[in-house]
């Protein structure tokens, strides 16, 4: 067992502790998430309650995680911090940078040659500050972390937005940008708004071919991809107790997607069930012992609508399996009406691809579950009409599942399994198509589908569904097909109907893995050298961003006014780019590239100051280079997506000094901050309309900035005419710090 249990010990101590003087302070019966905030305060004996959805506050988690995308630029930063070692438990995983394309044994043996030199840095960066390594095939990091470090009660950031899939068991687990990892790395504490709450109560059980992923998928519509910003998100009652401990990890993976700061389950027998089978018996007996402080006291299960800012109640055995998508993981569609969506839109109703796994659906019922769907085809003389790819979530997951036999069941109709990694979730996907323009659909159990995130393709329509879904709508090569009721035909033109899946939670036989692919860091590692050559294109040693002049920014011009849906995929995208996240200069080259200009409806086309058209990223060197501030203008939810701070130093480091939008996902808006930019948002959404491509922005206020008071921002329009209107900001007193320091690194420094 990975985990101390003496620190596990102390957290749930502190909880008791945070709990009693909560409720003094309060007065009012708790949620599970105020026990376990409350219980990992900066300040555990504060003097006034904290209002939800106003107040900042500091936490020290308990652990941090970092994905090999990420963790490059985190731990770059962190070199720069002058610390000698992590200060809490933290762990790299590399997950992101194997390429799908053939198969587990080519595609892992061709990511260790191509990112040798990634791979090389982080393992000895990590030996060098205490961190622990998870080898390249180890497995997917929110996975790994479920197998093998989180428990209930704990609190821990992560530098991926999915990092919440640990609120499976129970914790408080955020996704967030590499400045913050390397704030709580560095012995400091987690700065953040005390979230609201959304208490959702799931009654009855699940049945047939419905299971968890739907159960979110159903939210995700509900919701949509804004409407948990702000919140954790808290499930509890007789449905929630019913599902698998890995089911209730996969509706807190994806409550990334409705904008929540993180998700979590009380803690249950499922929970200790699946403790006790990957290892952590003792951990399954501290929770026991301090079972009252990792569920909802009483009378809130009694009474919901009293303590919880938002509450909605789900029926799960009234739910069937959804369809999300195209191009957004809200929009939702039971299976019984999707059909006639599809068609009523046009949609391409070929099924080209099937694509099941990834940190949200790779557990070991997932892939059971999928494999009893397989299994039948077999039986029933079918083979896929699609192509059908199978990513493990883990090397214990594949170890296990091939030890059982069901690699082999997918095998047998035409699969092909992956390397254990992110692959086809994230853009890391090799596809191979005879035109990359032409319309096409596919279908997977994966958690996102915005435009090109897993293939690059603009014309690929994406859907997401459960593995089982997603191998039946496989075999039948069809969206249109309904495994509820309707019928396939054979290879001996015989009609068959696919039998309800089933499988196990947990393997009869256990868990089994020959290598994990963990190596832990030595008990001192001040010795080992880091180096990181200055010819590298991959790799880039940091300079600190510079300091606040003191002055009101006058003068910016516009670098793009963004129309609609501006994810982190648009602002960074992945994919190809993945190699240069420890290089910001080659990096930033991608700077935007995705997004919509509102100006002439195309992407990566912005006017510079000569007025000639070119990519975002030229014309934000041209504007640097002449030393003229720049300003983006964005929509509603503006950074929506992967917790990339990327898609912040960017800009940064490309002379944006301010982005101005309709609205912000929590991320990215922290991650803006972070880096010493001004994310700001328009007093008045309206006052989006009147940005002009020639406009010349002047903002002010600057020199009396502070916490909620609004800034000024005057346009100057080509035509000699001027207007005027406020601005609004979030902005802390210590983030007010980190934007006059140059960054939050920087201000850190300082202390």
């Amino acid at each position: 067992m990975l985990l101390n249990t003496k620190l596990i010990h102390s957290t749930y101590e502190k909880i008791s502790r945070g709990v009693s003087h909560a409720k003094e302070l309060l007065d009012k019966p708790l949620t599970l998430t105020e026990k376990i905030l409350y219980g990992h305060l900066f300040d555990l004996n504060p003097s006034e309650p904290y209002h939800r959805g106003v107040d900042y506050v500091n936490f020290l988690p308990d652990r941090v995680a970092m994905q090999d995308a990420t963790a490059q630029m985190a731990l770059l930063q962190f070199m720069t911090a002058g610390r000698d070692s992590a200060a809490v438990p933290s762990t790299v995983h590399c997950d992101h940078l194997i390429q799908a394309q053939l198969g587990v044994k080519t595609d892992l043996a061709t990511a260790m040659v191509q990112n040798k030199e990634v791979y090389n840095f982080l393992e000895t960066v990590s030996a060098r500050y205490g961190i622990g390594f998870w080898k390249p095939g180890a497995g997917i990091i929110h996975q790994v972390i479920f197998e093998n470090y989180a428990f209930p009660g704990g609190m821990m950031i992560g530098t991926d937005s999915h990092t919440p899939n640990a609120g499976g068991l129970g914790m408080v687990a955020i996704g967030v940008g590499g400045a913050d990892a390397v704030d709580v790395m560095s012995g400091m504490p987690l700065e953040l708004k005390m979230p609201k709450i959304l208490g959702i109560e799931l009654t009855g059980k699940l049945s047939g071919w419905a299971s968890a992923k739907d159960v979110i998928l159903k939210i995700a519509g509900i919701l949509t991809v804004k409407g948990g910003t702000g919140y954790i998100v808290e499930y509890f009652g007789e449905g929630a107790e019913s599902l698998s401990c890995t089911g209730k990890g996969t509706i807190c993976n994806m409550g990334a997607e409705i904008g929540a700061t993180c998700s979590l389950f009380t803690y249950d027998a499922k929970m200790k069930a699946y403790l006790e089978a990957t290892g952590r018996a003792e951990v399954a007996a501290l929770a026991d012992n301090y079972a009252g402080y990792l569920a909802p006291d009483a009378e809130v299960r009694a009474n919901p609508e009293l303590y919880y800012d938002q509450f909605i109640r789900i029926n799960l055995s009234e739910v069937e399996p959804y369809i999300n998508g195209p191009f957004s993981p809200d929009i939702a569609h039971p299976i019984s009406e999707f059909k006639a969506f599809v068609q009523e839109n046009n949609y391409p109703e070929t099924l080209e691809v099937g694509l099941i796994g990834s940190c949200t659906n790779s557990s070991y019922e997932d892939i059971s579950r999928s494999a009893s769907v397989a299994k039948q085809a077999g039986e029933k003389k079918l083979m896929v009409k699609a192509e059908f790819v199978v990513t493990p979530g883990s090397e214990q997951i594949r170890y296990t599942c091939e030890r059982d036999g069901l690699l082999e069941v997918f095998n047998n109709i035409g699969g092909v399994i992956m390397a254990n990694a992110c692959g086809p979730c994230i853009g890391q996907w090799s596809r191979k198509m005879d035109n990359p323009d032409r319309k096409n659909s596919i279908l997977n159990s994966f958690n996102r589908n915005f435009a090109k995130r897993n293939d690059g393709n603009a014309g690929t329509h994406s859907f997401i569904a459960s593995p089982e879904i997603v191998t039946a709508l496989t075999l039948a090569g069809s969206l249109l097909f309904n495994p509820l009721t309707d019928f396939l035909v054979n290879e001996s033109g015989q009609q068959v109907k696919l039998d309800e899946p089933h499988g196990e939670e947990l393997p009869l036989n256990g868990f089994e893995v020959k290598d994990a692919g963990y190596l832990a860091p030595p008990e001192n590692g001040s010795a080992i050298t880091v180096s990181v050559s200055p010819g590298s294109d991959r790799l880039q040693l940091l300079e600190p961003f510079a300091p606040w002049d003191g002055k009101d920014l006058t003068g910016m011009r516009l670098l793009i006014k963004a129309k609609g849906k501006c994810t982190t995929d648009h602002i960074s995208m992945a994919g190809p780019w993945l190699k240069f996240r420890g290089h910001l200069d080659n990096i930033s080259n991608n700077l935007l590239m995705g997004a919509v200009n509102f100006f002439n409806e195309k992407t990566n086309a912005v006017k510079g100051p000569d007025g000639l058209v070119r990519a975002v990223s030229q014309t934000a060197r041209l504007f640097k280079s002449e030393g003229i501030p720049s300003i983006i203008i964005g929509d509603e939810n503006y950074g929506e997506g992967s917790s990339r701070e990327h898609a912040a130093m960017e800009p940064r480091h490309l002379g944006v000094r301010v982005v101005l939008v309709k609205s912000f996902a929590r991320i990215h808006e922290t991650n803006l901050k972070k880096q010493g930019m001004l994310a700001l948002t328009f007093a008045s959404p309206e006052d989006y309309l009147k940005i002009r491509e020639d406009d010349l922005f002047d903002l002010g206020g600057l020199e009396t900035f502070r916490p909620g008071t609004p800034l000024s921002l005057t346009l100057r329009h080509a035509d000699g005419t001027h207007e005027e209107f406020a601005i609004n900001h979030s902005y802390s007193d210590l983030q007010i710090h980190w934007f006059k320091a140059g960054s939050a690194l920087n201000y850190m420094k300082t202390l």
